[in-house]
């Protein structure tokens, strides 16, 4: 059993960030692209703030964030690292496996890489994911180093949009069609 006690916070400056992204995406009708909450139960409460103490997660979550951009299904995960690397132990068999779901019925999957040591922020496709994923599973190496992240992927603010991740996808998309034979 998972319990929450302040770990859930971890990441909440990424998450925050995409909500404010898809809240616009939305209102300029380009996305509707939601958080998906994690349900919880409270154990512990604290009666004098009024708030939870300790609380345990009900069930595996699958992803941070499901939607559809301009009739394009897509799923991901924010994650974000104060290291150089991003730790495999981060991902979840659930989420992999969610995601790979998610893919073979023509959705997009993916992951949002936050590197808080020099502030930027990826992309990372499913199945440049499953390749490092499949790969930890054998014995291989347990993290996803910076400089494997494709600096065509970065995703950068434009105007009032902190994270705009949808010129990330289009970049993505159009490569990965032009390699169709």
């Amino acid at each position: 059993m998972a319990y929450w006690n302040s770990r859930g916070l971890r990441g909440s400056q990424l998450e925050e960030s995409l909500n404010m992204t898809n809240k616009i995406y939305l209102e300029q009708g380009l996305a509707v692209v939601q958080k998906i909450p994690t349900a919880i139960k409270p154990v512990e409460l604290d009666p004098g703030k009024g708030t939870i103490k300790l609380a345990y997660f009900e069930e595996k979550s699958t992803v941070d964030y499901l939607g559809n951009i301009q009739g394009i299904p897509v799923c991901f995960d924010a994650k974000e690292t104060s290291q150089k690397r991003l730790p495999i132990a981060n991902i979840h068999s659930h989420q992999m496996d969610f995601m790979k779901a998610f893919e073979q019925q023509e959705g997009l999957s993916f992951l949002i890489v936050h590197f808080k040591f020099c502030d930027e922020t990826f992309m990372l496709p499913f199945i440049t994911l499953k390749t490092y994923w499949d790969n930890a599973q054998n014995d291989g190496r347990k993290s996803i180093p910076y400089a494997d992240f494709d600096q065509n992927l970065r995703i950068y603010p434009s105007h009032n949009i902190l994270l705009h991740y949808l010129e990330t996808i289009n970049y993505y998309l159009n490569r990965k069609e032009n390699r169709k034979p």
